[in-house]
């Protein structure tokens, strides 16, 4: 599903965001990311969406080397994918229900059915009585709720998530984790870029950590309770 090859991406002469490195995550798989700020997490995540284009190597989403696709192809690759960004990116002037829709409307989705699934994944992540309001009128941890549902509403073949649980409290970290991973069960290909160790600890999912822009440490996802816990 992904795979990158020998993958280098440099956004000054003489600094590296990201040094040959070589992965592969398949079809289905869970992955976290971590490692210090200033690693190559977010700047790998947006290679994998097609908003920065390696200095050398490749890039590959589900057989498509993404370096060859033009501008007009970019964007049709962006619908098979669903991001969550660290500082949510959600449209103020927009309501809540208006910043999930437009994934649906961008798709060619009819009215009707842009109505019933957005409010299926608004009453998902628990905000469906928010459907009128503005970004600005809801908590930090209900706007993260808005970009989780735009993210998810279209059923992606890969979920991108950077820091999604970063101004959450425990309780409601579960319960993003949770949504995480039954998107997962329903065949999503899921990689989050985080931080919180305790959440990595507990989920024993595929962690693969960077330090300086290279991978230094890959650790295989754990079969013990896997899940069981989460």
């Amino acid at each position: 599903m992904i795979q990158l090859h020998n993958v280098s991406l440099a956004y000054q002469q003489d600094a590296s965001a990201l040094n040959n490195v070589n992965l592969s995550i398949g079809k289905g798989e869970f992955v976290f990311l971590t490692g210090s700020s200033g690693a190559g997490k977010t700047s790998l995540l947006r290679l994998l969406y097609g908003a920065l284009t390696p200095n050398r190597g490749e890039v590959l989403i589900d057989g498509q080397n993404i370096s060859h696709l033009s501008a007009s192809q970019i964007p049709l690759l962006r619908r098979t994918i669903g991001v969550v960004f660290q500082d949510f990116k959600l449209l103020q002037n927009r309501t809540v229900f208006e910043n999930v829709a437009i994934t649906l409307e961008v798709l060619g989705w009819g009215r009707a059915d842009i109505g019933k699934k957005t409010m299926h994944i608004l009453k998902q992540m628990g905000i469906e009585s928010k459907y009128n309001l503005s970004p600005q009128r809801l908590s930090g941890g209900e706007q993260q709720r808005v970009a989780l549902a735009r993210a998810l509403v279209n059923d992606p073949k890969i979920l991108l998530a950077d820091e999604p649980t970063g101004n959450l409290d425990d309780a409601n970290k579960n319960q993003i984790l949770t949504i995480f991973k039954e998107a997962n069960i329903r065949g999503t290909t899921v990689v989050v870029a985080t931080h919180d160790r305790r959440l990595i600890e507990q989920s024993h999912k595929r962690l693969i950590t960077l330090f300086k822009g290279e991978i230094v440490e890959q650790v295989e996802k754990q079969t013990a309770s896997d899940d069981q816990t989460f």
